[in-house]
C-alpha cells in the first residue's frame, strides 16, 4: 500500500510509539507505553481495553499532542498527531470532564462553540441538533451542578462534537455512569458511527467494549499483548452454537435429534438476556429524566 493509500483509509497510524516518565529522586524511568504499532480505519469504533495503567490514556494524550512521545511517531488523517491540521480533525471527551458547574448545558456548548470559532445562527443550530442527539432537550437549561454523572459525560460528549470533527476520543465515557446512562452513551457511540465517523475510546469494562467495537487492542502495563476484531478473539475453537426457537419440541427430543446425527456430547440451556438489558427494559418508556417546571 502506498502512503496515499494509507492516508485515505486509515484515521490513525502509529509506529514505534512509546512513552517514559522520569522519576523523582534519581528512581529512574517508568515505562508507561511500549513501542506500540497501531492502527484505525476510516469509520472504524475501536476499543483500547485493559486496566487501570496499562497505558490507554497515555495512547490518546499522545494521538492528541498532549503528551510527546519518547520514541516512534502517530499520525491522525495523514497529519503529524498534535499538529494543528490533526486536532482540527478530532474531538476528545476526557474520563472526568470539568465545567463551569454554574453554566447550563446550553450555555457550556455556547462557550465552547465560540472556542471553536462558530458562532451566530450556525451555532445555535449545531447547539440544538447535539442537544437532541445527546438526549439533553429538557434539561439544557439547568445548571450542571444538577446534572448526574451520565449527564455530564453526555454534554461533554456534545462539546467534543460541536466542531463537526472526523475522530473522537473518548477516554473511560462510561466510567461511573449508572446502567441508564451507560446505554444512552453506547447508544450515541453506534449512531455517530453511522454518521460515518471514527471512534476511539478507552475503557476496563469488557462487556460495554464488546457491545460497539469493530476492533479492540488489549493493553496490559503499557504493552500491547492482543489486536483485532471481536470475531476473531472471542470465537471458541471447535464448538458450534445452535439456537432453535421453541416450536413445541421439548429438550429430550431436541437432544434425541442431535445424538441421531452423531452429537453425543450435547449441552442445552435457555438463553438469558443481560442483567443490563433487564434493567433497562423494566424502565418506564417516558420520564428519564426530571423536567425544569
Amino acid at each position: 500500500m502506498t502512503v496515499k493509500e494509507s492516508v485515505a483509509t486509515h484515521a490513525i497510524q502509529a509506529c514505534g510509539l512509546s512513552k517514559k516518565f522520569k522519576l523523582q529522586w534519581r528512581r529512574g524511568w517508568l515505562l508507561a507505553l511500549e513501542p506500540l504499532d497501531l492502527t484505525v480505519s476510516k469509520g472504524e469504533v475501536f476499543g483500547l481495553l485493559g486496566p487501570n495503567g496499562s497505558g490507554k490514556s497515555t495512547t490518546m494524550k499522545l494521538l492528541l499532542g498532549l503528551l510527546k512521545p519518547s520514541s516512534g511517531t502517530a499520525t491522525v488523517f495523514g497529519a503529524p498527531a498534535g499538529s494543528m491540521e490533526a486536532r482540527s480533525k478530532l474531538g476528545f471527551l476526557p474520563e472526568n470532564p470539568y465545567f463551569p458547574h454554574f453554566l447550563s448545558g446550553r450555555e457550556v456548548l455556547r462557550y465552547y462553540g465560540k472556542l471553536s470559532g462558530l458562532s451566530g445562527k450556525t451555532l445555535e443550530s449545531r447547539m440544538d441538533e447535539l442537544l437532541e442527539l445527546v438526549d439533553l432537550q429538557e434539561s439544557r437549561h439547568r445548571t450542571l451542578k444538577t446534572y448526574s454523572k451520565g449527564m455530564l459525560q453526555r454534554i461533554g460528549l456534545a462539546q467534543a462534537l460541536l466542531h463537526d470533527p472526523d475522530l473522537l476520543l473518548l477516554d473511560e465515557p462510561t466510567a461511573g455512569v449508572d446502567p441508564l446512562g451507560s446505554r444512552q452513551i453506547r447508544d450515541i457511540i453506534l449512531d455517530l458511527k453511522k454518521r460515518g465517523k471514527t471512534i476511539v475510546f478507552s475503557s476496563h469494562l469488557l462487556e460495554q467494549v464488546q457491545e460497539v467495537s469493530d476492533r479492540v487492542a488489549i493493553l496490559h502495563l503499557g504493552q500491547k499483548l492482543r489486536e483485532g476484531s471481536l470475531t476473531e478473539l472471542l470465537e471458541v475453537p471447535d464448538e458450534l452454537e445452535v439456537r432453535v426457537k421453541d416450536g413445541g419440541c421439548d429438550e429430550e427430543t431436541i437432544r434425541q435429534a442431535l445424538k441421531a446425527a452423531g452429537m453425543t456430547d450435547v449441552e442445552i440451556s435457555r438463553p438469558r438476556m443481560k442483567l443490563e438489558d433487564y434493567f433497562i427494559r423494566s424502565l418506564p418508556k417516558h420520564g428519564q429524566s426530571p423536567k425544569v417546571k
